[in-house]
């Protein structure tokens, strides 16, 4: 195809004469990727920089190009460039018709994603996301969800991963936005029948609990949530220790004893009546737990992550 004195203007469309066959067409496309990205830099070592690719392969792109169409579309200053007034135009043709094919792409990935991929603690899930399921279901109109959990966060940073929830602060998630879903706070639970065979629980004296069976969550000796912080005792208190939160609020929930409760995992529980809180105070830990998304975000992902963090106060 010729396109000898054929003259660039504004308003022209480019691409329809071009066009005429896509396969006649596809050598060019990384010459127009080439020259967009050197005309939207200024300069052919960041366009190159920018692509990854040699600096020689831009200015063969751009050469190529220019020669395809018998144009003269940069002007050259050494490793600097400036755009001519037919360059100005195709750079601007170039600019808008990627965006459309990227928008477009999009859209395709995100209608055709196989799996919304949420990931959080295996206690967390159960406790706090499942009673919120349905919420995400319904705002995941394609493909389905999936819940990753795991005791590593670790596994949570992976690029398929869409919304993660952690307990920490936002200085440990770099590249990440963290919100806060609620603070790092407990206090302590029973059954209603356990209370009524202990009524002093509920006198907000912490050496109540003394005289009582107390149910333990595994944790390291120092560690801020445990009997021996919330009663001062200097003592070893009696009682089952478990590694599983959620088998430890089973047993309390049993009525087989008290136990110390996470804000956001025992809120179903006394929704239901199946526990109740035993004191107005709490302790809260330093850290507390965060919705964590990318930067740069779905409008499902928005739209979910939104909607967890209205939960918190709705309930």
């Amino acid at each position: 195809m010729d396109l000898t004195g054929f003259h660039l203007k504004k308003s022209w469309n480019i691409l329809s004469p071009m066009m005429k066959t896509l396969k006649a067409s596809l050598p060019l496309l990384n010459a127009m990727v080439a020259f967009e990205a050197t005309a939207r830099r200024g300069n052919l070592t960041a366009a190159a920089e920018e692509l990854a690719i040699a600096q020689s392969a831009v200015s063969r792109h751009v050469a190529n190009l220019e020669k395809r169409l018998s144009l003269d579309l940069l002007t050259r200053r050494g490793n600097r460039v400036s755009l001519t007034e037919n360059g100005a135009a195709l750079a601007e043709a170039i600019r808008d018709g990627l965006g459309t094919i990227r928008d477009a792409v999009a859209r395709l990935q995100e209608a055709d994603r196989d799996s919304f991929i949420i990931a959080s603690g295996y206690d967390l899930v159960q406790a706090w996301l499942m009673p919120r399921f349905d919420l995400v279901t319904s705002l995941v109109t394609h493909g389905r969800v999936t819940l990753l959990t795991s005791s590593n966060p670790d596994d949570f940073n992976g690029p398929e991963v869409a919304i993660s929830i952690r307990f920490g602060r936002p200085e440990n998630w770099p590249g990440f936005v963290a919100r806060k879903l609620f603070d790092g706070e407990w206090f302590p639970v029973c059954s209603p029948a356990f209370l009524d065979r202990h009524p002093a629980l509920a006198t907000e004296d912490p050496a109540a609990f003394l005289d009582v069976p107390l149910l333990h969550l595994a944790a390291p000796a120092n560690a801020v949530d445990n009997w021996k912080s919330w009663t001062g005792a200097a003592r070893r208190l009696p009682g089952p220790t478990f590694s599983s939160y959620l088998s430890m609020m089973h047993e309390a929930i049993a009525g087989r004893g008290a136990a110390l409760a996470w804000a956001g995992f025992v809120e179903e529980q006394l929704r239901l009546g199946q526990l109740v809180r035993l004191t107005g105070t709490s302790r809260r830990h330093a850290d507390a737990f965060y919705l964590l998304t990318r930067r740069k975000t779905t409008p499902t992902e928005q739209a979910v992550a939104q909607a967890l963090l209205d939960s918190v106060t709705a309930r």
